[in-house]
Parts: structure tokens; C-alpha cells; sequence
């Protein structure tokens, strides 16, 4: 079972993505409306502020199938929770991309049940190359990435010690 520090790592990360995704939909949404504007601009060629709606996964894989993602992110969030609460307790990073992950399966799931239509609110546009977009995406995205690129890390690249190499160094 992870100890009080896995504990204020993952929850505070979690309740803080979360917020951080649900406000900046919310506000980015709200800013373009007032600008009577589906888009703006940040940053010419590269960045812009879009409304977009994605009724599935990413790239739309799925589309329309809101009662089936609402359960695979269900799914999700136990099994994040279960990795959580047997992970152990010095996993740090472990502990970081799980609270992330989890954070931003709930940014994308509270869109799908509670908007009308279950699309979930995207509104980052990045062209990579003249003409090129890449699917617009949220900070719920942005945070599943993160979460899943320092769960590979941390899969590959951190040391792992043995019970044969703890009792060496005794």
C-alpha cells in the first residue's frame, strides 16, 4: 500500500489537473464566444484558440459512442486507482503519471456525461507544418500524454532494485 507521501502526490495532482482542465475549457470557451469568434490566433502559423467539439477518443476514434467511452473510462479509473493503491511506496514517478493520468481521464469523462451531446471540449490547435494541424486537444490531453510518457520512463529507464541486490549491499 503506497504511505502518506504517494498520497500527496497523487491526490493534490489529480484534483489539481482536473480543476486546471475543467477551467481552461470553460474559460477558453467563454473568451471565444465573446469574441464572437470560433478561433484566435496566439502565436501566427503555429497556435490558435479553437472551439472543437470531439464526440470520441483520440482522433476520433470512436465517434458517437459515448456510453461505450464513459465505460472504458470507468474502466480506466479503477485500474489507475488499483495501481495506485498497490504500487508500493517508493514509486514516485509512478505515483506522478498515475495522478496526472487519472486527472485527465476525469477532464474528458465529466465532458462526456455532462455535455449534451458527450463530445468532449478541445481547444489547443498546433500546425506542425504549413497547412498541417494536428487534432486540437485539451489540457486533459496534454495530461494523459505526460502521464503515460513518465509511466514508459519509469518503466525502462529508472533503476529497479532486487531483493538479491538490497541484501548485497547490507
Amino acid at each position: 500500500m503506497p504511505g502518506l507521501e504517494a498520497h500527496l502526490i497523487f491526490w493534490p495532482l489529480m484534483a489539481v489537473g482536473i480543476t486546471l482542465d475543467l477551467w481552461s475549457k470553460r474559460a477558453v470557451f467563454q473568451w471565444l464566444h465573446q469574441q464572437q469568434s470560433n478561433s484566435i490566433s496566439i502565436i501566427d502559423g503555429f497556435l490558435r484558440l479553437v472551439e472543437a467539439r470531439n464526440p470520441g477518443a483520440a482522433f476520433g476514434i470512436a465517434a458517437g459512442q459515448r456510453y461505450l467511452l464513459v465505460g472504458v473510462s470507468v474502466i480506466a479509473l479503477m485500474v489507475i486507482f488499483w495501481i495506485f493503491l498497490f504500487s508500493g511506496t517508493e514509486r514516485r514517478l509512478v505515483h506522478i503519471a498515475l495522478g496526472l493520468f487519472a486527472a485527465g481521464v476525469c477532464g474528458n469523462l465529466y465532458d462526456r456525461i455532462f455535455n449534451n451531446d458527450g463530445s468532449v471540449r478541445d481547444f489547443i490547435d498546433v500546425v506542425y507544418w504549413p497547412g498541417k494541424h494536428w487534432p486540437a486537444f485539451n489540457v486533459a490531453d496534454g495530461l494523459l500524454c505526460i502521464g503515460v510518457g513518465l509511466m514508459f520512463f519509469s518503466a525502462f529507464f529508472t533503476r529497479k532494485s532486487s531483493p538479491g541486490r538490497a541484501q548485497q549491499h547490507k
